[in-house]
């Protein structure tokens, strides 16, 4: 029987396929990659013998007939995406498209572009007692965002935002995250391409935010993050604590000098 893995390539970076993805790349009869998208590198672990489709420029109903050979022929199909499928990946039109033609699939996640936007500024984005939320969003483009989705709104809890596919008007973005009620110097920081050769990346704060971006240029595949978790420091978390007691460990006291000071 035939069947299609949506797989998760990662944000770029070759490396960051999972073992998974690589394993059930190699085995696809038909491997769909899309090159603005994914580094060519992950089609190293394709077999010689393998069919490689580039999709860039093919909408949804010319894979169709990719997936109607697949469900007939019984052949296995690796659809490569970038990052994780369960993000921005426009994967849930395919699986509709697969119920309807009767073909088995299944999503193998990948590491976010999130992920490695947080490795590239060296920050963790949930820091204790400062912001243990993170929302992931984007601004309204082509295509509108729901009913109570806005930037605005959600600059109004003051958490960490992760804001994909929002970097061609700064400006507007900018006034929409000042007027939700964070302030001018909350941190932000810009991923251009993350874990990509071409990666870059601006720290700035938020009032300076759009002249930074115009700057550099980004106009897409550009992650941008803001609030307060973004900054140096912090709380430390209680799980190494010693006097934090859990399933695995039991408290100890804080050692109080002497021969009992570490």
């Amino acid at each position: 029987m035939g069947k299609v893995w949506f797989i998760g390539a990662g944000p770029g970076d070759p490396d960051l396929l999972t073992l998974r993805g690589a394993r059930l790349i190699g085995e696809a009869d038909v491997v769909i990659w899309a090159r603005s998208l994914v580094q060519k590198g992950v089609l190293e672990h394709a077999s010689a013998g393998a069919e490689i489709f580039e999709s860039t420029t093919v909408p949804l109903e010319g894979v169709r007939g990719l997936y109607e050979r697949a469900a007939a022929e019984g052949l296995k199909v690796a659809r490569i995406h970038s990052g994780d499928p369960g993000i921005y990946g426009a994967v849930m039109e395919q699986v509709e498209l697969c119920e309807e033609i009767g073909l088995p699939w299944e999503i193998v996640p990948g590491v976010s572009s999130l992920g490695a936007a947080a490795a590239a500024i060296g920050r963790e984005l949930t820091v204790p007692e400062v912001s243990q939320s993170v929302i992931l969003t984007r601004r309204a483009s082509r295509t509108p965002m729901p009913e109570g989705e806005d930037i605005r709104g959600f600059a109004a809890h003051g958490t960490t935002m992760a804001i994909f596919l929002s970097a061609a008007r700064p400006r507007a973005l900018q006034e929409e995250l000042l007027g939700g009620g964070y302030a001018p110097d909350t941190p932000c920081a810009v991923v251009y391409r993350a874990s990509w050769p071409d990666e870059q990346v601006i720290e700035c704060r938020l009032q300076n935010l759009a002249a930074r971006i115009r700057e550099a240029g980004f106009t897409r595949q550009a992650l941008i993050l803001v609030g307060p978790g973004l900054a140096a420091g912090g709380t430390r978390s209680h799980l190494y604590s010693p006097g934090f007691s859990h399933m695995f460990r039991k408290a100890r006291p804080a050692p109080t000098g002497g021969n009992d000071a570490p």
